[in-house]
């Protein structure tokens, strides 16, 4: 009696597994056989009125039966999760062939391009890179550069003072005077910044620029080595058929001064609008740094000699992708930084 009534439960469950199509129902089957008030359960309960002679093998049955239930209901669990993975694949499927949305991606500055090239050349001539602050002590931007307070050299600077003793910086070359006092010669650095001018704003002026001031202090140091110096420069720049001109000119931390213009890359000398028909371009501005500059910052100057250069970054920008307005620059204008 008991065996029929066993193998009847075994034969319902199963069709009840089979037949359910969600988990919930599936797991509805599982407590209705197997729960603690299941119908396995149920006889179980009943195996009080088996013969003892009869009790092993109905126990053995009971499990039997049980392992089948379970069995099956592992079997139609994996089947229902390989379904419900199956329509949503389905369902939430992306076509790999359409176009995704374009990705705007940000663009090096064109002042960023240039002072990253120029870092470059200069590292590979063995300078090192310095830096300094651009809210400066008047000493270090004027007095210990041979510009004393009186000095006409201040007219031409309109300078942003904070204080009578401190403003913003006017040129990087206070950072020379800093490393001067702090580091005994052989020195080589380059030294890149932003520096700040009153000047009103035009094609051709800005309040705030960029400057790179570079210096070389070392014994037997000689405008020889300037020339060599910048001219390499010129050709790392503007290509190997790049010819440069010296003309004397005065800076008051320099003895002797001069700028350095390099041939019209676009006429070759022969003058047009680039150069505004003078077949020249002028670079920049140096010279032997005056002795009573390295007096000042401790350096002997009967021992050490050396030079000093000081260029413009916009400038050179500017001729590097004739731009014909500083502003531009500044602006932000994405018309504009897109063609970099």
């Amino acid at each position: 009696m008991m065996k029929e009534k066993l193998l009847k439960l075994q034969a319902e469950a199963m069709e009840k597994i089979t037949s359910a199509s969600q988990p919930e129902s599936l797991e509805a089957a599982r407590l209705e056989y197997l729960g603690k008030k299941g119908e396995l359960t149920q006889v179980l309960r009943g195996m009080g009125e088996v013969a003892p002679e009869d009790r092993p093998v109905m126990g053995q049955l009971v499990n039997s039966v049980r392992e089948a239930v379970e069995a099956a209901i592992e079997m139609r669990r994996r089947e229902l999760s390989s379904k419900i993975m199956e329509a949503r694949l389905e369902r939430e499927k992306v076509d790999v062939t359409i176009p995704g949305e374009p990705v705007v991606t940000g663009r090096r500055h064109p002042l960023n391009t240039v002072l990253g090239e120029m870092i470059d050349i200069f590292t590979k001539m063995g300078f090192d890179i310095a830096e300094g602050p651009e809210v400066e002590y008047d000493y270090y931007n004027f007095e210990a550069l041979n510009i004393p307070k009186d000095h006409p050299a201040r007219d031409t600077q309109d300078t942003f003072y904070f204080t009578d003793n401190v403003l913003l910086r006017t040129q990087t070359s206070s950072v020379q005077i800093r490393v001067m006092e702090k580091q005994k010669p052989p020195i080589r650095i380059v030294a890149p910044g932003r520096v700040y001018r009153s000047d009103a704003v035009d094609a051709t002026h800005s309040p705030l620029f960029h400057q790179m001031e570079g210096l070389v202090v070392d014994k037997g140091i000689t405008m020889a080595d300037l020339k060599g110096t910048l001219e390499n420069l010129a050709k790392m720049m503007y290509g190997e058929d790049s010819v440069c001109r010296f003309r004397p000119h005065h800076f008051p931390f320099t003895e002797p001064s001069a700028e350095m213009d390099v041939q019209c890359f676009a006429c070759h000398g022969e003058g047009c609008r680039l150069c505004k028909g003078e077949g020249w371009i002028e670079v920049l501005g140096a010279g032997m740094v005056h002795p009573k500059v390295l007096r000042t910052c401790g350096i002997d100057p009967d021992v050490y000699s050396g030079f000093a250069f000081g260029i413009g970054l916009e400038r050179v920008t500017m001729r590097r992708y004739n731009i014909d307005d500083l502003r531009l620059l500044y602006e932000n204008d994405l018309r504009f930084l897109g063609q970099f």
